[in-house]
């Protein structure tokens, strides 16, 4: 349809049978597939092929999946819009002048459009689901070690979990069936202590999309209101009020240090982000300019030409919170802050099932109306980045329309709280 949704459009067929046979999946461009280049939407790994395949593309191959092509998406997982992708921005389906979110603006566009049935995002700080509300489709982030991290490019490794978006409830919740699972390869793939196997054992997160919420609680998080657009605000307390009339009980919460989200996951993103890409040196692999000169100077010249503004921007800031001066000023209070969120979700799972918040505090921008302005782009993420912090559970729900546009409701679980947050997420979308 030519809205950019793609960088490589290839088709990959999986085994004849398997629970998504005759399903086509998109996948995100920072999942390795082999033989398929995987750019990571940037000029570093414009020609880069991986020579394996990610757990995930694996278990999608086995499944019976066929993949469609690798999607557009923000340079290294590093924007909220996919418009700072070295291969141009992706235009949101439902209104092509705006955005379609980000990170996985790409894997959002193509359900919506069509081009594919389901889609893998990466969610690092909302990835998943600001472009799932903002294209009025369904994202799901996984809680941390959920599913396999082996073969995703990594961004930031404590923050980011692969995740599953579908037009339907149902549907994402099948794709994550089938990705989700222990991974000899990746040590962040959780076991339950107390019965030595893994959470997605026994899961079946399809089924619990039965639209069942009779005594189920729902916590609103008031302290992420105040600052949204009334549009929203008001698109999603309608769709509260319906949760509530199908017999859900809503409660109001209140987590004081989410105050601190935005600020503590910027810290922390960027501190990670600044370690893993510095091995984009343009000798082992990625892009060489070919400079003749000192090792530093080569070094130097790669990335500059490799990367782009954002990725630039987010890398000095990292090295400078993790640098000698400033590790105590500013990395530290950042990891205390999300010590002191998780403790805040703890106690609020006290008193609900589950939370409820809207995706996105806005309506999706126009098209280059938010590159110019990065603290504002930041702060679009404020009430996605706790769950990340927390290493929580959440899905976003198309809640409805606000002057033509969708507006998500998201709703964070426990850890390992897929189930219920499936299920109250499939209430929502009846």
């Amino acid at each position: 349809m030519g809205a950019n949704i793609f960088i490589t459009e290839e088709t990959v067929d999986g085994d004849d049978d398997g629970p998504l046979a005759g399903t086509t999946v998109a996948v995100k461009d920072n999942i390795s597939t082999e033989g398929v280049r995987t750019t990571c939407g940037s000029a570093m790994l414009e020609d880069y092929v991986p020579p394996y395949d990610a757990t995930v593309v694996e278990r999608l191959k086995e499944a019976g999946a066929t993949i469609v092509g690798k999607t557009n998406m923000d340079e290294f997982g590093m924007g909220g819009t996919t418009e700072t992708s070295a291969f141009g921005p992706t235009e949101n389906p439902v209104d092509r002048e705006r955005v379609p979110g980000g990170s996985s603006g790409g894997s959002a566009a193509a359900v919506a459009a069509g081009e594919a049935d389901v889609a893998l995002g990466t969610d690092t700080g909302g990835s998943v689901r600001n472009p799932a509300a903002f294209c009025g489709v369904v994202g799901i982030k996984p809680t941390y070690g959920l599913v396999s991290r082996y073969g995703l490019v990594a961004y930031a490794n404590s923050l980011e979990q692969v995740g599953p978006i579908g037009s339907t409830v149902e549907d994402a919740a099948a794709l994550l069936d089938v990705v989700s699972g222990a991974d000899e390869r990746d040590a962040t793939t959780r076991f339950d202590q107390s019965t030595d196997a893994h959470p997605a054992e026994g899961s079946n997160y399809a089924a619990a999309a039965d639209g069942d919420v009779d005594g189920l609680t729902v916590g609103v998080i008031t302290d992420l209101l105040d600052g949204a657009d009334d549009r929203v605000v008001e698109t999603f307390e309608d769709a509260v009020s319906d949760l509530e009339s199908r017999g859900a009980e809503v409660t109001e919460v209140s987590l004081e240090s989410l105050e601190h989200a935005v600020q503590a996951y910027y810290v922390i993103a960027m501190s990670e982000a600044s370690s893993n890409l510095a091995r984009y040196d343009g000798v082992r692999y990625g892009l060489s300019t070919g400079t003749d000169g000192n090792w530093n100077e080569t070094y130097a010249e790669t990335r500059e030409e490799g990367f782009g503004a954002e990725v630039k921007r987010r890398i000095l800031l990292g090295t400078y919170a993790l640098s000698a001066g400033y590790h105590d000023k500013y990395y530290k209070k950042a990891q205390d802050a999300r010590a002191w969120i998780k403790q805040d979700f703890d106690a609020a799972f006290e008193e609900a099932d589950v939370l409820a918040t809207p995706t996105m505090p806005v309506l999706p921008p126009k098209l280059g109306e938010s590159l110019s302005d990065p603290l504002q782009l930041y702060l679009m993420d404020a009430n996605t980045v706790p769950v990340n912090l927390a290493n929580l559970p959440a899905i976003s729900v198309p809640a409805g329309e606000a002057e033509g546009l969708p507006v998500g409701l998201q709703l964070i679980g426990p850890k390992f709280g897929e189930e219920t947050m499936i299920r109250a997420a499939s209430a929502v979308e009846r």
